[in-house]
């Protein structure tokens, strides 16, 4: 499971969206985010998964590696649906003329419709956001975030600091979930069992990993800090980049692309009942 967790990883290739503003991703994504909300339907859920699948083909990152980042989210999708299922009232479900009901547990039409769209929006809003840290580095990250945060300088906002804070954060989760793994491997070297047991148990079993974990966050908090002192890090008044964000043709293009999405979820909205 833990290696399963793909969140802040960056998946280098030539692609036209690893080629995009960053701040153009930001936004896009934030846009992707409101339209898989937004979507009412099945056949505007059917557009978002058409639109997820061919950006992902445009990105030329691996699908495997998209189903990969799914994984962690197999229990909530799981636990989230049958919540709905059985939870939710109107119509039960009937088979063979026996209604399904047991108790206060029942299974109705309205709740099979609401688990099935939830878990579509969990998997679209993963998959979707997944593409923002697979085909942009942290450090044109931050200069992406930075540059749209820069507006509320005016008031105070410390926007280098906030997205500098970001994407340090972004960058380390790879880092803690490699040595998490790490340790866990020590650990059962030394006959420590993880697997075995009730949950209660297996959740005790997983209290001596925390604290060699956090002296190793601690640790390389410490080492980032003298790394940047010696860097003479002191903010992001007066630092300059080595190369200048620009808009190309493929962020106009990208633009115009998610306007049409976002128009497409509109129009099923009001005219497809699906």
């Amino acid at each position: 499971m833990i290696k399963d967790i793909t969140l802040g990883q960056f998946f280098p290739i030539d692609s036209p969206i690893h080629k995009m503003d960053p701040r153009v991703k930001i936004l896009a994504t934030i846009i992707y985010i409101f339209a898989v909300f937004f979507a009412k339907g099945y056949a505007g859920y059917i557009v978002v998964a058409l639109f997820t699948y061919v950006i992902i083909l445009m990105s030329k990152v691996p699908l495997k590696l998209i189903l990969k980042s799914l994984k962690p989210l197999v229990f909530l999708v799981i636990f989230t649906s049958l919540l709905n299922i059985f939870m939710t009232d109107g119509k039960i479900v009937t088979l063979f003329n026996i209604p399904l009901k047991l108790g206060f547990l029942k299974i109705t039409y309205e709740g099979l419709s609401i688990a099935v769209k939830m878990a579509l929006r969990l998997i679209f809003l993963v998959a979707g956001t997944s593409l923002l840290t697979f085909t942009t580095s942290p450090i044109v990250l931050t200069d992406g975030i930075e540059s749209l945060l820069s507006p509320f300088n005016k008031i105070g906002l410390p926007s280098h600091e906030l997205a500098m804070m970001m994407s340090i954060a972004i960058r380390f989760i790879p880092t803690l979930i490699e040595e998490t793994d790490k340790i866990m491997k020590a650990q059962k070297a030394r006959g420590a069992d993880f697997e075995s047991g009730n949950l209660i148990k297996r959740v005790k079993a997983l209290v001596p990993i925390l604290v060699p974990l956090f002296i190793s966050s601690f640790r390389r908090a410490d080492e980032l800090a003298v790394a940047m002192e010696a860097r003479c890090y002191k903010g992001g008044k007066g630092r300059t980049r080595l190369r200048e964000l620009k808009l190309s043709n493929i962020d106009f293009k990208a633009s115009l692309y998610m306007l049409l999405f976002v128009l497409s979820i509109v129009v099923t909205n009001i005219f497809v009942k699906v």
